[in-house]
């Protein structure tokens, strides 16, 4: 085992070199936000769905559409809004007056990266719409269904649910994202670079493609190798355990905050959202620190707290910090 690691650890020094010309291209547009650029690229990776979650002018957008330019691969931006119609997102059957037939018009989900901006303004029936298309990757028109090309990945942004004029996401298409991630304002240093690079005459070259679908199928491969031992598998399942039966652990205090646990889709995907994070990190083998880093953004989205929680101003990142500071490590 630990020469087909050393093998794995080879070929990804080689891989990793064409994922640092997509940061190195993404800079040409973004400055700073590591974080939120590192879980875009292991949603890549894994083919796991990401929701960003942050006031305006935070650069979600253009973080997600750089990331799209600097692949080979088709990208279509769709603003969600409360007028929106499911046609508008997966197609609709056009009728033929020729013949009589009816025809596919197929909608800007038929891509393989699609933005969806915005998603908390979209009504039900579009989130219903999407629920299938992020679970199967796939869309049925007229009773025939159509399988979506490889990768697929939706890369999400919402305002904070409070603002007037959203709708909360329905709680099982949350849980089809894989991670949902916090964005936060840029640090002063980070803010004055945006500042002079924007105020500067000459203006930066635009995101070109570094990389093509093949060798990002390729890669996904390699980060499906990575390694994760028995004892790591028995970590991730006490956590989420942990969600659901808090007092099993030690951990009492936290059962009146919590109103529902993690699924069994947090199990499976914190474990493949942990290798591709291991994969970045440039290992072949997974560790307890890569699932204690990625945890919060798999599970920040899954545990719902009651309403105890609420008035003691308790979020699920309290809750989750706490369940990771308590279960023992491997």
């Amino acid at each position: 085992m630990y020469g087909h690691i050393k093998e794995l650890e080879e070929k990804i020094k080689i891989e990793s070199l064409k994922l640092q010309d997509i940061r190195t291209e993404i800079a040409k547009a973004i400055i700073g936000q590591k974080y939120m650029l590192d879980r875009l690229i292991i949603g890549l990776l894994t083919g796991g769905h990401i929701l960003l979650e942050g006031l305006p002018g935070l650069a979600k957008t253009l973080s997600v559409s750089s990331l799209a330019r600097s692949i080979k691969a088709d990208f279509k931006r769709v603003q969600f809004t409360p007028d929106m119609l499911p046609a508008d997102l997966i197609g609709t059957n056009v009728f033929n007056p020729k013949d009589g037939s009816f025809s596919p018009k197929k909608g800007p989900v038929f891509t393989n990266i699609i933005l969806a901006d915005e998603i908390n303004r979209a009504p039900a029936k579009v989130q219903s719409a999407l629920l299938e298309v992020m679970q199967e990757k796939q869309v049925s028109l007229g009773g025939k269904t159509y399988p979506l090309d490889k990768p697929f990945l939706v890369l999400a942004t919402q305002n904070p649910i409070e603002q007037e004029g959203t709708y909360p996401l329905p709680e099982a298409q949350v849980d089809r994202f894989m991670m949902k991630l916090k964005v936060s304002y840029p640090s002063k240093i980070e803010e004055r670079e945006i500042l002079d690079r924007i105020t500067a005459f000459s203006q930066e070259s635009p995101v070109r493609p570094m990389i093509t679908l093949d060798e990002i199928l390729n890669i996904s491969a390699l980060v499906n190798d990575v390694y994760v031992d028995g004892k790591i598998k028995d970590y991730i399942v006490d956590l989420i355990d942990a969600t659901r039966n808090p007092g099993a652990y030690g951990l009492e205090k936290l059962a009146p905050l919590i109103e529902i646990g993690a699924s069994p889709r947090a199990t499976i995907t914190l474990a493949i959202a942990a290798k591709g994070y291991a994969f970045l990190q440039g290992r072949g083998f997974v560790s307890p620190q890569d699932i204690k880093v990625i945890a919060p953004d798999v599970l920040r989205h899954r545990v719902i707290i009651s309403y105890e929680a609420e008035a003691e101003e308790q979020t699920s990142d309290d809750i989750v910090q706490a369940v990771l500071s308590e279960i023992p490590v491997p």
